[in-house]
Parts: C-alpha cells; sequence; structure tokens
C-alpha cells in the first residue's frame, strides 16, 4: 500500500506518493485544468493514480491562514478531500501546509532549480512536503500500515 499527497490549487493539483514501506515521499506529477470549478478530469486521473499505485489513503494539504483560521481555500480544499473520499471510499487526512511553498523554494534551491523554473515544479514539490510531513508526525498510523494490504 502507498499514501498520495495532494496540494491541491485554483488549477493545479500537485501529487506525491509514498514508498511502499511508508518512510519516504516522491514527487509525481502535477494535474492540471484549465479552471478551478472542472475537476472532472482531475478525479478521473486522481483515481487512475490510486489504481496503478496500489494506494489506500490520501493526504490532501490545508491551506490554513498563518493565524491558524480556514479561509476560502481551505474550505475548497476540504470539499475536494470530500469528494474523493466519496469517489474513491479512501480515508482522506488533512495536514496543515502552511509554508509548504517556502519548503518547497528551499528544496528547490538545494536541488539547483533556476527561480524561473521552478513554477513547474512547486505544486509537486509541495504534495510531497505535506505528504512527508503527514508520515513523520504520524508514525503510530504508519506503523499499522506498512506491510498491510490496499484499504479499497
Amino acid at each position: 500500500m502507498r499514501i498520495m499527497g495532494l496540494d491541491y490549487g485554483a488549477r493545479t493539483v500537485g501529487v506525491a506518493l509514498s514508498d511502499e514501506l511508508l518512510v519516504t515521499a516522491q514527487p509525481k506529477e502535477i494535474v492540471r485544468r484549465d479552471r478551478e470549478n472542472k475537476l472532472r478530469r482531475t478525479l478521473a486521473r486522481i483515481e487512475e493514480l490510486i489504481r496503478e499505485e496500489q494506494v489506500g489513503a490520501i493526504v490532501c494539504g490545508l491551506p490554513l491562514n498563518m493565524d491558524g483560521t480556514e479561509g476560502e481555500r481551505a474550505r475548497l480544499a476540504s470539499d475536494f478531500a470530500e469528494t474523493l473520499h466519496r469517489r474513491t471510499g479512501l480515508p482522506v487526512f488533512m495536514q496543515d501546509e502552511r509554508l509548504t511553498t517556502v519548503e518547497s523554494d528551499e528544496i528547490m534551491d538545494s536541488m539547483g532549480i533556476r527561480a524561473e523554473d521552478r513554477k513547474k515544479y512547486v505544486d509537486m514539490i509541495a504534495a510531497n512536503v505535506i505528504l512527508q510531513e503527514f508520515m513523520e508526525n504520524h508514525p503510530d498510523e504508519m506503523a499499522g500500515w506498512r506491510g498491510a494490504p490496499p484499504l479499497r
């Protein structure tokens, strides 16, 4: 079983996947769409990845305001997570994603990715950070899932 991490944005969803041991996260891809409310193809691609990669749980970034309150973006991310849960039947967890963009920039700095190229990678790197933080902050759940069959 693997865990999928998602960074939900207005026109993109960054995707990351855990390794099979549920120890590390790796960036996978960015799913793009023309408009925010056009989710059919986005959901279809995520469902395809779930099947291909034997995903048993999903972690979505929750873009809280810096003071910890939920704004419009957090509500939209929560709605997206609920839609994913209904469509896939998988457990969907929310992970605070404050400062993931800053951390993503630091990662891209260390990788030598030029500033003008970062837009191509930032959502996927942010999904990776979200998933890695979730796995590190929930060691008991990770231990229980290691070696388990997919949850579907």
